[in-house]
């Protein structure tokens, strides 16, 4: 049974129902061809409602993605109840800036931050990401790290102001939308998928990763 909220507000419980997985892997961003045929990480996605407060799995991996880098991170710091769950690759690079070169700056902070995502997820610790970028091509190796972990996968995806959102972002996020909204997240292995955008921003007051109360 889902945690009764304040008055006018809902809760909502994210359940660890699906998994897909098999042995441990390091998230890649290299681009280096697999030496075999990823295997089928696919599973059913349920879309869920904006809520007030929303619960996943201890351990889980939540996704934000934006076309709003820094209001993803203002949104994951408003929320999240873990704040230490928060990871992204501007957060690394503030913490790199002046301390390696312009040129090993990016190679460098991917590095460090894959080493972070996948040290919490083989600790069973839940994971926070916000995406640098809106593109399945960051989410997969993400994805597919849990999936072999057996953690639950799930991502929110926040509406920016639309003179925050590049040209060349506009239509990759158009098809992220029309994805999201279908259900078709699942074909990725993510097994819950929220949007939130206007006033649902607003609305929802805490992200909490708990198991379910004894009498749900």
């Amino acid at each position: 049974m889902a945690d009764t909220p304040s008055p006018q507000t809902r809760s909502v419980k994210i359940a660890d129902d699906e998994r897909g997985g098999w042995s441990s892997d390091r998230p890649r961003r290299d681009g280096a061809a697999p030496s075999a045929r990823p295997r089928d990480i696919s599973v059913r996605c349920r879309v869920l409602q904006p809520a007030f407060r929303l619960r996943y799995t201890p351990g889980s991996l939540l996704l934000i993605a934006s076309g709003s880098t820094e209001q993803a991170e203002q949104f994951a710091n408003r929320v999240l109840e873990e704040k230490n769950a928060m990871l992204s690759l501007a957060k690394v690079r503030r913490l790199l800036a002046g301390k390696v070169s312009g040129e090993e700056l990016e190679a460098k902070a991917a590095q460090l931050l894959d080493a972070a995502i996948t040290k919490r997820l083989q600790a069973g610790e839940s994971t926070v990401v916000v995406l640098d970028t809106v593109g399945a091509e960051e989410r997969e190796p993400l994805v597919r790290a849990a999936a072999n972990l057996r953690r639950p996968r799930h991502i929110i995806l926040l509406e920016a102001p639309r003179d925050a959102i590049s040209d060349e972002d506009r239509p990759v996020l158009n098809e992220l939308r029309k994805a999201l909204d279908a259900g078709d997240l699942g074909s990725e292995g993510i097994q819950t998928a929220l949007r939130l955008g206007g006033a649902t921003i607003s609305d929802t007051k805490k992200i909490v990763f708990r198991p379910p109360p004894a009498d749900d």
